[in-house]
């Protein structure tokens, strides 16, 4: 008995070791909280998944080439909650994102506002943001 109960004890430690990485994947530490960027593009592709929703946005740079962006937003559970919706953002929408740029200087940002063509502003100014 007492061999068992070690052994799940184990087992417990072991399972919480390895999952460690994956709960620091969800801080904003990749993110300069300092500062903001706004890009305009084309959305390319939308993940509304957990555990956050991405944009794949598609910009036109100075030079007049593509550059592709990633835009972080929250989960999908706390979008909603802000007025989203699944189909919301669609390929092919052109949309301005304003955001929190990513410190390594990555074409990523993690999603403050984002202004469809149409006009309207989505954003999210929940927990922590």
């Amino acid at each position: 008995m007492k061999n068992k109960r070690m052994n799940l004890f184990v087992a417990g430690i072991g399972i919480l070791a390895i999952s460690f990485p994956a709960f620091a994947h969800h801080g904003r530490a990749g993110y300069d909280s300092a500062k903001f960027a706004t890009v305009k593009g084309t959305v390319a592709a939308v993940e509304f998944v957990n555990p956050h929703v991405l944009v794949q946005l598609n910009v036109k740079g100075s030079s007049g080439s593509v550059e592709k962006w990633l835009v972080e937003g929250t989960s999908p559970n706390m979008l909603v909650r802000e007025g989203w919706a699944r189909n919301t953002v669609k390929p092919g929408d052109e949309i301005t994102a304003t955001g929190h740029p990513a410190k390594d200087g990555a074409r990523a940002m993690r999603i403050e506002k984002l202004v469809l063509s149409n006009g309207q502003e989505l954003t999210f100014l929940g927990p922590g943001s």
